[in-house]
């Protein structure tokens, strides 16, 4: 990742209702949600949904496929992956026990 393709995801994800997409999309892996699922349950108008999915998608962070009448959207976590990774590559300066409090953190996600 560079920096052009970081400050579009981190961009995508600093407004509240994105972040809450990403969010929810996120703990729907693998199966995704319909768009109007996504509108209901966060209660956000369908035209304005669509526009936050399209920026997200445009940040890489989200994904969509047609199913019959319906598009789904899924979390892109290689794009969530690649800006994680792109943040914090270069910490600790080499100590990698700086970091393990941050590696025992996503451990528990297993």
């Amino acid at each position: 990742m560079d920096n052009k393709s970081a400050i579009a995801a981190l961009g995508a994800l600093a407004q509240g209702t994105r972040l809450d997409v990403f969010r929810l999309l996120v703990r729907h892996v693998p199966d995704g949600l319909a768009a109007g699922g996504i509108a209901r349950q966060l209660d956000v108008p369908q035209n304005t949904m669509s526009a936050h999915l399209s920026i997200l998608a445009r940040a890489g962070l989200v994904r969509s496929e047609r199913r019959s009448r319906s598009i789904m959207y899924r979390a892109n976590l290689d794009g969530l992956r690649a800006l994680t990774l792109f943040l914090v590559k270069d910490c600790c300066a080499g100590d990698a026990s700086v970091c393990a409090p941050l590696v025992a953190e996503l451990a528990l996600c297993r």
